[in-house]
């Protein structure tokens, strides 16, 4: 197995899991928070999305898909490019309204089918490239930039999982 096929696969599992977690759920389901300092499942989706296209657009040199396809429109919210979820507050996560699982589903695998495409093109040489990121020491390279978006993502698939089992109980996941 070559070195991409192997974070790719990585990639996909996180559309796996969240998949599994969110099937067949209304969003008012989505929406709900166990706690008002907790995160929502339609949250927690949008959001390792958001930070998984935020970062291979750039490590791409282009528009974020969230732009570029319209998918701000399908979430009702702003075009701004920087709005990740990254730094919210509690009442910023309370007042996000997720779109139906489709859409949300749909963004996701939309944002995975064009990391795979761009890790598949990448070398073991492109993997050392140092970011422009002086405000992290030592500069974080490509493939520490792609390695901590896997782990982001996966936590927060993780946490949608987590928080499916809070509210629907023991059993949703068909173990």
């Amino acid at each position: 197995m070559e070195w991409q096929q192997l974070i790719i696969d990585g990639y996909g599992r996180v559309l796996e899991k969240l998949e599994k977690a969110v099937n067949r759920l209304p969003q008012d389901d989505l929406n709900e928070q166990p706690h008002p300092d907790c995160n929502s499942m339609g949250w927690l989706a949008w959001h390792l999305t958001r930070v998984q296209d935020d970062h291979i657009a750039d490590l791409m040199g282009e528009e974020q898909l969230w732009v570029r396809d319209g998918w701000h429109a399908r979430f009702n919210r702003t075009h701004d490019p920087s709005d990740t979820g990254f730094g919210h507050s509690s009442e910023e996560v309370g007042a996000f309204r997720s779109p139906e699982t489709k859409t949300l589903l749909g963004y996701h695998r939309a944002v995975l089918e064009r990391s795979k495409r761009y890790i598949s093109t990448l070398s073991t040489a492109d993997l050392d490239r140092e970011l422009n990121e002086p405000w992290f020491q030592p500069l974080p390279t490509v493939g520490v930039r792609l390695v901590s978006v896997l782990s982001d993502s996966l936590q927060h698939a993780g946490q949608v999982s987590y928080i499916r089992g809070l509210l629907k109980g023991k059993g949703w996941s068909g173990v």
